[in-house]
Formats: structure tokens, sequence, C-alpha cells
């Protein structure tokens, strides 16, 4: 691995850092009264890395920023739901990719439904009851809307990059 590629890759886990840390500010429960919703700010970050460096490059920042986060705010359990749903939400995002009728929009969106599968899985998991499931058709909901939040400035960023040669 190259010096620039790895520092562009410590650059972006401090950034989806950041973004995690910043979007437990948010009260968004407040609004939304349904355990597990996020904005998914640090999923901003994985879809940029899928777009610009690679699959392996994407799929490590994502797993440092979910350990540090882990790490960080001393919450094991939440290791759990951001892992599981990160990694199918990058796992979903690589395939969407893939098909070429699809924008980093639909990217993004279905990203944002493999993230909330996993948090289901995991809280499926670690619950022993498959109930949490009834929550799924209201987080894919909340999910396609944070999704088209997250591609928005994904696809902003992607612009601008390009722009710049």
């Amino acid at each position: 691995m190259k010096t620039k590629q790895l520092t562009t890759m410590a650059l972006l886990t401090a950034l989806a850092l950041v973004l995690s840390r910043v979007e437990r500010l948010i009260p968004l429960e407040l609004i939304i009264p349904l355990p597990g919703v996020k904005l998914g700010l640090a999923n901003t970050v994985t879809l940029f890395a899928l777009y610009r460096l690679s699959l392996p490059a994407a799929a490590l920042i994502l797993t440092a920023r979910c350990l540090m986060g882990a790490l960080f705010s001393g919450n094991v359990t939440a290791l759990a739901f951001s892992l599981t749903g990160g990694l199918l939400s990058m796992l979903a995002m690589a395939a969407a990719k893939r098909c070429p009728h699809l924008s980093v929009w639909g990217v993004s969106v279905l990203g944002a439904a493999g993230h909330n599968l996993g948090q289901i899985l995991a809280a499926s998991l670690l619950m022993h009851s498959p109930g949490v499931a009834g929550y799924l058709p209201y987080l894919l909901l909340i999910g396609t809307v944070c999704g088209c939040a997250t591609a928005a400035v994904a696809a902003g960023v992607l612009r601008g990059l390009r722009k710049q040669g």
C-alpha cells in the first residue's frame, strides 16, 4: 500500500469517526421515535471510498471506524449494530455500484437498506427475538430518505473532485 493511499484512508477514517460522533449529537429520536434511527453521515465516507478508492479500502475504513467508535464510546453492543449494519451496507453498495443503470443515489439507498437489514439482524440475535423485524418497514422508509441525503453529499463531493481533475 502506498503512503498516499494509506494517508487518504487514515483521513477518511478520522472523518467518518467525526461524522459518527456529530450524528450522535442530533436528537433524531425526538422526531422519529424508533430505536436505531440515524442519518448515516459516516456512510457518506464509505460511499465515497467505494467510488474513489476500492472495496478493500472502504472495508478497512469502515471496520476501523466501527472498532474505534466502539472503543471511544465504551459501548460494545453498539459495535455489533454498527459493524453488522455497516458491512451489509457496504456489500450492498459494492454490488449495486456494479449495475450500470444505478447512480450514486441508487447505490446509497440500497446501502441504507443493507444497513437497516444488518441492524435488524444484530438486534434479533442479541435480543433472541425475531419480533424486532417488525421495525424493518419503518427503518427502510426512513433509510430511503437518509440514503438520499447521503447520496446528495457524496454526489456533490465526487462531482467537485471530478471538476478538479
